[in-house]
């Protein structure tokens, strides 16, 4: 799996939005305005850190060579997952999922509502929008 691959994901997680507070080179990708994700799109290889379980990181790290503690990061709670093919893309994807999903539950119960609705209000359109492309018969 490639960078802007794991870029789209992010940013198609409900809430999920780009932003560059440490300056232009570094990508951060937020939920409520919480970090879930960051990257530098110049590094060679392409990694991209994420927020772990304390717990799963370790036992990632063990099993997958390119699953790193974080770089630049809480190292008990951030891994640094290398793009160059040594992850499985399922587990990238998984690992993505995981870190969105340990930022929203701990937000405050009024922000996980909110992102709640924008969840119910998006797939009502995702099924119009398929109706309306099948072809009549």
């Amino acid at each position: 799996m490639e960078l802007p691959d794991v870029i789209d994901l992010c940013l198609n997680l409900p809430g999920a939005e780009e932003t560059t507070p440490f300056g232009p080179e570094a990508l951060v990708y937020k939920v409520a305005g919480k970090m879930f994700a960051v990257t530098v799109p110049e590094d060679f290889p392409s990694r991209i850190n994420l927020k772990c379980d304390p717990e799963r990181a370790i036992e990632l790290r063990d099993e997958h060579k390119g699953i790193r503690p974080g770089w630049h990061m809480n190292k008990r709670h951030w891994n640094t997952v290398m793009l160059d093919g040594t992850v499985p893309p399922k587990l990238i994807r998984e690992l993505v999922q995981h870190s969105y999903e340990l930022v929203v539950a701990a937000l405050p119960k009024k922000a996980r509502e909110g992102l709640e609705k924008t969840v119910r209000t998006k797939k009502p359109a995702r099924k119009a929008a398929k109706k309306a492309a099948k072809p009549k018969r």
